[in-house]
């Protein structure tokens, strides 16, 4: 696949798409369907003989299969559980082990009865308090898996109706992360703000974070770990069309170009969204100052402020950065007559309000 990725013609990136990363529409329904029954039985019946009153309050589909963006033959979901047994962002840490457990049990034991066509394969922890349940659902028919990740969560956004969370959600959020020292652990509670971020989009787009996710995986079967997070790079493409196209129809090439300069360019890097969260609360804008101040690359999840998916890994961003100069060479960036197709003028960074401190550390937006 790495050949014949770097071997396509700029002008065939689309064909290449179209033939090998888009998934298989009968496996999709399939895992569909099998989606629908685990989302079912996991708020309808999966606490139901709980030894203390569990309920679900809504049940999410995250991951790349909830996004629209995945890959053929290696599709990942993750099936966030919000319960209203937690009342905070420490009673999600403090309390997720026993959920997870429950799940577990309930679920090993809701398999035997199913006469569905796929295999679920629960996968063990030896974590004490793990984050997540992991299992796979296998097709016989199509040879193919979806790997998943069962979250329990605390509902901090309750029945989302609204376009933009009131910024005390943050604000409580940044108080409590910062507090346990665990920034970004929280992400699970907006995966919908996540999932709504890329949904939307245009298809094109969704087909071009799919060939970067490709390109990623390629780099990783290639140099091992460590590399930054792959939804660094999904969000780096966001940016990238958003600042260089923003139309639904464009050179694929260009947009590939462009997402592999910026990972050559990552020293630079400093990008947000304001979508969600922004600088109009005194709290929130004093976090999000520092966020934005800290050691480059920086890029926020979109969804959660405390989040830099850009991490602090500045060797496995040097690595994957050396590799996608070398790419740069590949035909898939030349045009017909031997060219390279141009990249798009994106900024590197993302400019932020100046806000005046006071002595009381007041922000006053300018």
């Amino acid at each position: 696949m790495e050949q014949g990725l770097s071997r396509t013609r700029a002008r065939d990136l689309d064909k290449f798409i179209e033939v090998h990363l888009l998934p298989n529409t009968s496996f999709r329904t399939e895992v569909k369907a099998a989606i629908k029954i685990i989302c079912d039985f996991l708020k309808e019946r999966c606490f139901r003989g709980a030894t203390h009153p569990v309920r679900v309050s809504k049940v999410v589909k995250g991951g790349s299969s909830g996004k629209g963006t995945a890959l053929k033959g290696r599709s990942d979901a993750d099936l966030v559980v919000f319960l209203n047994n937690l009342h905070s962002f420490e009673d999600q840490l403090e309390r997720r082990g026993e959920f997870i457990e429950e799940i577990r049990k309930q679920l090993c034991n809701f398999q035997r009865e199913l006469h569905i066509w796929v295999k679920i394969e629960v996968q063990s922890s030896w974590w004490p308090n793990p984050r997540a349940l992991s299992f796979k659902l296998s097709s016989f028919q199509h040879q193919q898996e979806v790997e998943f990740d069962v979250l329990p969560a605390y509902d901090v956004l309750g029945q989302l109706n609204y376009i933009k969370p009131h910024p005390q959600i943050y604000a409580d959020l940044i108080r409590e992360c910062t507090s346990l020292g665990k920034e970004g652990e929280f992400s699970t509670c907006f995966t919908e703000l996540q999932r709504n971020f890329l949904k939307s989009r245009p298809t094109k787009l969704k087909s071009l974070i799919r060939l970067v996710k490709h390109w990623y995986q390629l780099c990783k079967e290639k140099l091992g770990k460590p590399l930054p997070q792959q939804y660094a790079l999904e969000l780096l493409t966001v940016y990238a069309w958003e600042r260089g196209s923003g139309v639904t129809e464009f050179n694929t090439a260009q947009g590939f170009r462009t997402v592999l300069e910026l990972v050559v360019e990552y020293r630079q890097l400093r990008i947000y969204w304001t979508e969600y969260y922004d600088f109009q609360h005194e709290d929130v804008s004093k976090y999000l100052l520092r966020q934005l101040r800290k050691d480059r690359p920086v890029i926020l999840d979109p969804a959660d402020p405390t989040g830099n998916v850009a991490g602090s890994n500045s060797v496995g961003w040097q690595r994957l950065a050396e590799e996608a100069l070398a790419w740069l060479q590949y035909p898939c960036f030349k045009s017909w007559d031997g060219s390279r197709v141009p990249p798009w003028d994106v900024p590197m960074e993302v400019e932020f309000p100046y806000l005046e401190v006071d002595e009381n550390w007041t922000c006053i937006l300018l």
